[in-house]
C-alpha cells in the first residue's frame, strides 16, 4: 500500500474527479442512512442492542451538551449538527480501519488505485466538515447577537479594544485551518503508522496500534464537535 498525502483519482464525472477519499465519504454517508433507517422503523420500548447503543451514544452526548450550555433548550437547537459531526467523523475512522480497506484497488487509466481511503485522511474532506463548522458559529453568533456580533471583530472604543478586535478576526480566520488540519494530521498520521507497521510485522504487530486508533477515532470525532459546542456557546454571548 502506497503512502499519498493527495487522495487518487478513481474515475471523472463531468471534469469532476471522483476521488477514493470521496468515495469512502459517500460510504460513510450511506452506512449512517441505512443505520438511522433501520432503527426508525424499528423502534422498540425495549429496544434492541442496535437501539441502545445509538440511545445510550446520543444521551452521553446530550448531557455533555448540557453541561458546556447549561440548558437542555439551548442543547436541542446544536444538537443535530454536533451529532451529525461527530457520527460522520466517528464512523468515517473506523470504517478506514476495516480489513482490506486499503487493498482493494481500481484501474484508473495506466494506475492502479485504492478503492477506498480514509476521509478524513484528505485534507478536501477535514476543510469541508471545519467550513460547515465555521459557518455555523457565524451564522449562530449573527441569530443571538444581530449585527452587534461584528463589534467581536471591529471596535473602536479604544486603542486596546481595536487590537483584540483584529486578534479575535484573526483568530476566527484561522479556526477553520485549525479545525481541519487538526483532524487530518491525526487520522492521516495513524493511517501512516498502520502502514508502516503492517509492512514490517504484519502478524499480531498491528493489533495494539488498530486498537489504539479505534481510540483516536472516536476521541477525534468527539474533539471536533465539542470545540465546535464550545465556540457556538461562546458567540451567543456578548464581547
Amino acid at each position: 500500500m502506497l503512502i499519498s498525502i493527495k487522495a487518487e483519482t478513481l474515475f471523472q464525472v463531468g471534469g469532476l474527479n471522483i476521488t477514493n477519499a470521496l468515495f469512502t465519504t459517500w460510504v460513510t454517508m450511506l452506512v449512517l442512512i441505512i443505520v438511522a433507517f433501520i432503527v426508525k422503523t424499528n423502534l422498540k420500548a425495549v429496544p434492541s442492542k442496535l437501539q441502545s447503543i445509538l440511545e445510550a451514544t446520543l444521551e452521553f452526548l446530550l448531557n455533555i451538551i448540557d453541561v458546556v450550555t447549561g440548558s437542555r433548550e439551548i442543547s436541542k437547537k446544536f444538537f443535530p449538527l454536533l451529532v451529525t459531526l461527530f457520527l460522520f467523523i466517528v464512523t468515517a475512522n473506523w470504517l478506514a480501519l476495516l480489513p482490506g480497506f486499503g487493498s482493494i484497488v481500481f484501474k484508473h487509466g495506466n494506475e492502479v488505485v485504492p478503492l477506498f481511503r480514509g476521509a478524513n485522511a484528505d485534507l478536501n474532506t477535514t476543510i469541508a466538515l471545519a467550513l460547515i463548522a465555521s459557518v455555523a458559529i457565524q451564522v449562530t453568533g449573527f441569530k443571538y447577537q444581530g449585527f452587534r456580533y461584528l463589534t467581536k471583530f471591529v471596535n473602536f472604543h479604544g486603542v486596546s479594544a481595536f487590537f483584540v478586535g483584529i486578534l479575535e478576526l484573526v483568530s476566527e480566520i484561522t479556526k477553520p485551518i485549525s479545525f481541519a488540519f487538526r483532524l487530518f494530521g491525526n487520522i492521516f498520521a495513524g493511517e501512516v503508522l498502520l502502514v508502516v507497521v503492517t509492512s514490517l510485522i504484519p502478524i499480531l504487530a498491528p493489533t495494539p496500534f488498530i486498537a489504539l486508533e479505534i481510540f483516536v477515532g472516536f476521541i477525534q470525532g468527539l474533539v471536533f464537535s465539542m470545540l465546535t459546542l464550545i465556540f457556538l456557546r461562546l458567540t451567543m454571548t456578548s464581547h
